[in-house]
């Protein structure tokens, strides 16, 4: 159920409703749910519980096995019918033509929402806003009195419009609220005959809505006063008005201001570690008939397994899994498997066509009208039950932080045994003391009437000889139960040795294993240092090779220019030789030169003297002149010189 504004509104639209129209309402069966006080909403005991849901099985994995919310709880802790028709039918892809009809309100086409402003606008809920100082109940009153004046106050076709529109609102937004701002009317073709609404099992639809909640997580469920009669020692409620029904008025949400994730974590080790014994599973064997006539037809739906219909939602209540809830020993069964116990429908969103989910869901249809399957059990104990159970779930119906260390099955196995015969030794005990007591009332009547016995044959001494065998069979075997039960918890406290030795390994194993991630931490920044070294390695050697390029290309370059130096000086040294070589070569010439012209001045001198001397011995002879060659001679010597 919604709770606080949705609460709140619907009441107000209840209370605002002529008398008459309440009438239909109580007729209806839904006039004891405006009676429960408002009460606070527990999201760590919802969040809890979802999270021990077993969708496959419908049921809650606890330690000590399954628990199944029944039908029998929805009657007691809230009054809704759980017999009659099945809330069944057509659901429609578009519901525009049928609310325009029935609601005279808007619906968008292919869709089953009602807009909430309007759908509220029709019951008079103009201005829903909670003003500043107002009480709780001067809101509501305000609420109430506003509503008042827009409804008819005389059974006239616009009351039938009235009471539709204040049924889609508090079966939308409240009994089967869902998510978003808009409220879904699928139920609306249910509420064309109104003088027919009261004969459905709303009960029974609510409980399948509920089961469809715990399989997800986006919605809230209304198990929270299931939880404090079922599991009193998790101390979540008050028991604050005993006595009241329905149950669910006597009971008021605990306030905790702890933190959220404090709280969860704090509920699931105290359903972890929940005692046994103190799991109520008959929390109603105390509670009368009385003031609830109702019950009579609703009880021989209470203890059978039967396929609970809401439209679309078709789905199992497998009390078969919860023997025990109903009194009897927990036999071994077949645990469902979603392969083989599907269902036909589950979720409304995404339904394109019209379909009779009557005709569509027609074996889980008849299985309704008969009333479902009995829960019969020949099991003398529950050990089978618990061992398969433990192989089943093991560790995994353990939820705290402290039971998330792969927990075994055999110590699973071992509480849940000891857990059985400790039940099995206090009903021997009650077993035994109700045979005593029967057999000294026995005794007594025999020696009060001696000879009445003596003429019935003897029968008060018959019988008090067999209550004698059936008491010392009954010590016989409490005797053997207690040794069993020494046994287990023998075993089971060996087991918490081993486990907490475990523990204790897996301490030092977790201890190692932070030395190992710190080490693969260091080895990691190791290697990623290293690798950055690498990088700069690499990148140095290419820095080397480029400058090695570099260096090699200077030196080439210097190379070459020295060459060019090199063959600039050859060339140089070269000028500078050939002008001394012609320096040194004039000089020779000329120094040549001027001996050729002393030897010829003197051969010459030489010749003039022998010519003055011919000529003085010849007589008379002429001057001789010099050849042709040396006259050429002279004047190339004069010219040289």
């Amino acid at each position: 159920m919604r709770t606080r504004v949705s609460w709140t509104l619907v009441l107000a639209a209840f209370l605002a409703l002529p008398p008459f129209q309440r009438d239909r309402v109580e007729e209806m069966g839904f006039g004891e749910i405006f009676r429960i006080e408002r009460m606070r909403v527990d999201p760590a005991l919802t969040q809890a519980l979802r999270s021990r849901w077993d969708r496959e099985a419908n049921a809650f994995a606890f330690p000590w096995g399954h628990m199944i919310p029944r039908l029998e709880d929805v009657s007691r802790i809230t009054w809704l019918s759980v017999y009659g028709k099945a809330v069944s039918g057509y659901t429609y892809p578009c519901y525009h033509d049928i609310a325009e009809r029935l609601l005279d309100l808007p619906v968008e086409r292919r869709s089953s929402l009602v807009p909430r402003i309007a759908l509220q606008k029709s019951l008079g809920l103009f201005e829903v806003g909670k003003n500043g100082g107002e009480s709780e109940d001067e809101y509501l009153e305000r609420l109430a009195r506003v509503s008042r004046r827009e409804l008819a106050s005389e059974p006239w076709p616009q009351a039938d419009l009235d009471l539709r529109c204040f049924l889609v609102l508090f079966l939308g937004r409240l009994l089967f609220a869902t998510r978003g701002d808009a409220v879904h009317c699928r139920f609306l073709p249910l509420l064309v005959d109104l003088g027919e609404v009261g004969g459905y099992a709303w009960g029974a639809a609510f409980l399948a809505h509920q089961f469809d909640c715990l399989s997800t997580s986006d919605r809230q469920t209304s198990m929270s006063v299931w939880a404090y009669l079922h599991l009193p020692a998790l101390g979540r409620g008050e028991l604050t008005r005993p006595g009241l029904v329905p149950i669910a008025r006597r009971w008021e949400s605990r306030r905790d201001t702890r933190h959220l994730a404090d709280q969860l974590k704090r509920l699931q080790e105290a359903i972890d570690s929940y005692p046994y014994l103190d799991v109520v599973w008959q929390p109603y064997l105390g509670e009368g008939d009385e003031g609830q006539p109702w019950l009579a037809q609703a009880r021989p739906y209470f203890g059978r397994s039967v396929w609970l219909h809401a439209l679309n939602l078709v789905l199992s209540l497998n009390l078969f899994l919860t023997q025990r809830s109903l009194g009897l020993r927990q036999s071994v069964v077949e645990f469902p498997v979603r392969d083989r116990f599907h269902w036909p429908g589950w979720s409304f969103h995404g339904l394109h066509d019209t379909t009779d989910w009557r005709e569509r869901a027609r074996e889980q249809s008849e299985n309704w009208e008969q009333k479902g399957k009995g829960v019969r059990s020949d099991a003398t104990t529950d050990d089978a039950y618990l061992q398969a159970y433990a192989l089943k779930y093991g560790g995994k119906v353990y939820k705290s932080a402290r039971h998330q260390v792969d927990v075994t099955g055999e110590i699973a196995l071992l509480r849940a045994l000891l857990q059985s015969a400790v039940q099995d030794r206090e009903a021997a005990q009650r077993q035994t003391a109700e045979l005593r007591s029967e057999l000294e009332r026995v005794r007594g009547t025999g020696a009060g009437g001696a000879s009445s016995s003596q003429s019935a044959g003897g029968f008060p001494s018959l019988l008090e000889a067999r209550l004698a065998g059936a008491v010392l069979r009954t010590e016989e075997a409490q005797r053997h139960l207690e040794e069993r039960e020494r046994d287990l918890e023998l075993a089971h406290g060996h087991a918490m040795e081993l486990q907490g030795e475990r523990d204790r390994l897996h301490g030092e194993a977790q201890a190692t294993r932070s030395q190992r991630d710190q080490l693969l931490i260091r080895a990691e920044a190791a290697e990623a240092q290293v690798a950055e070294m690498t990088r700069e390695l690499a990148t140095l050697r290419e820095e080397v090779t480029r400058l090695r390029a570099e260096l090699l290309a200077q030196q080439t370059l210097a190379r070459g220019l020295q060459q060019i130096v090199t063959d600039i000086g050859r060339s140089r040294s070269r000028s500078r030789s050939g002008a001394s070589v012609s320096r040194a070569t004039g000089a020779s010439v000329g120094q040549y030169l001027a001996g050729s012209s002393s030897r010829r001045r003197n051969e010459e001198e030489e010749r003039r003297r022998q010519g003055e001397g011919s000529a003085h011995d010849g007589g008379g002879g002429g001057e001789m002149l010099p050849p042709p060659d040396r006259r050429e001679g002279s004047g190339e010597s004069g010219g040289g010189q």
